[in-house]
């Protein structure tokens, strides 16, 4: 099968139609129609196998976290997402496992009112690059930039579900029936909070998705604030599932470095702290206050209560020697 073929079958109709999305796939170049107003989000994320993704991994897990990991960026930023590119790599064409891919990858690009609109195929070591692209009212986007000293640090969800659900993966742990399910449901699926990254558009300060790791991503806040931060690691938010399957120094080794979970981690000034529960109370998800930003700049201090807490970072790093 060719390269035009495998497009046709494959990728041609993924996700949503939108009638923004002027020309789509299959010529030179997509033609997309912003709406008045509005300014343009753009993400890129790349998936290597070996690195990012097992070899063997279940190709409707893969298609899904594909598309949820760069709406999760948009979200990050308060915008909503509207257009996805795909650059795919294949070491050979596998008619089953291609179709898996692509029906998930337009499941999810459909869930997020979101249309495929170009890309690039080629053969070689299999490898993705998903762009996503949305839309935030004009200088309405949130970014890394705006934290200040007194600020409240907050995260959405659960922290740590992920990294067990990859080491569990690796072989290094057990966990009991009663919870595998669900830490592998958080690894395999992750959950993109796009509507809580809209409403924080008018209460944050700044705001971030958390891939590598609550330790290691806080830090790329603080860098671009020019701030410090004070956690406090007995207020991290810990699901069930992960204090039953570990100790606690292990579930908060997991929730500061594990990685891949995929939620919010903002900041919100002190005049508009009571305003949070209210508008974020319609979406259901949990909403933890862990912390808050210092004018130590650079600064990252751990406190357990009214105690420093010690911890040797152990996140992983792309190009780590």
């Amino acid at each position: 099968m060719g390269e035009f073929e495998v497009i046709q079958r494959y990728f041609a109709n993924s996700g949503r139609a939108r009638k923004d999305t002027l020309i789509g796939v299959g010529d030179d170049g997509a033609v997309l129609q912003l709406r008045e107003g509005y300014d343009l989000v753009v993400t890129t994320d790349t998936m290597v196998a070996g690195t990012h993704f097992f070899p063997d991994v279940d190709p409707r897990a893969l298609g899904h976290k594909l598309v949820a990991v760069n709406i999760s960026d948009l979200a990050a930023m308060g915008a909503e997402p509207a257009w996805l590119s795909l650059a795919m790599t294949l070491p050979k064409v596998d008619d089953p496992w291609l179709a898996a891919f692509a029906d998930a990858l337009s499941e999810t690009a459909d869930y997020y009112d979101c249309q495929l609109v170009g890309g690039d195929t080629t053969r070689g070591p299999m490898t993705f690059t998903v762009m996503a692209k949305g839309q935030v009212p004009h200088g309405k986007m949130l970014t890394r930039r705006g934290a200040k000293v007194g600020d409240f640090i907050y995260v959405t969800g659960t922290l740590g579900d992920a990294g067990l659900g990859l080491r569990l993966c690796q072989g290094q742990v057990e966990v009991s029936k009663k919870h595998s399910a669900h830490i592998l449901q958080r690894f395999h699926y992750p959950t993109a909070r796009l509507a809580i990254g809209q409403a924080l558009r008018t209460v944050a300060s700044s705001a971030m998705d958390l891939s590598d790791g609550l330790y290691s991503d806080i830090q790329h806040l603080m860098h671009r604030s020019s701030v410090g931060a004070s956690l406090d690691v007995e207020r991290l938010p810990l699901s069930q599932a992960l204090k039953d399957s570990c100790d606690r120094s292990t579930a908060l080794a997991l929730a500061l470095s594990g990685g891949e979970d995929y939620e919010l981690l903002f900041t919100v000034p002190e005049s508009k702290k009571s305003m949070l529960d209210v508008l974020l109370s319609p979406y259901g998800v949990p909403v933890t206050c862990i912390g808050r930003i210092t004018g130590a700049a650079g600064k990252l201090e751990l406190r357990a209560g009214n105690e420093l807490f010690a911890y040797e970072h152990r996140g992983f790093e792309h190009f780590e020697k």
